[in-house]
């Protein structure tokens, strides 16, 4: 079974906190001001992790994350 996970960001409520980049930079980036921009919206392997760690730690909850098959 090829997992992965379906990301997804809210740029409005952002706080430009920056953890998802530390952890997931594959996955995120940020603009000039700091606020979310998603890199990757589907994510596989190893990314799965860090992507759910990385909205885990989102002090905004401004990424979502869904498992999918």
């Amino acid at each position: 079974m090829n997992e992965k996970l379906k990301v997804s960001v809210d740029r409005e409520i952002c706080v430009a906190g920056g953890q998802c980049v530390s952890v997931a930079p594959q996955t995120f980036d940020q603009d000039d001001d700091g606020i979310v921009v998603l890199v990757e919206p589907e994510v596989f392997g190893d990314g799965i992790a860090l992507a759910e760690e990385a909205a885990f730690l989102c002090p905004s909850r401004s990424i979502t994350v869904e498992r999918r098959a």
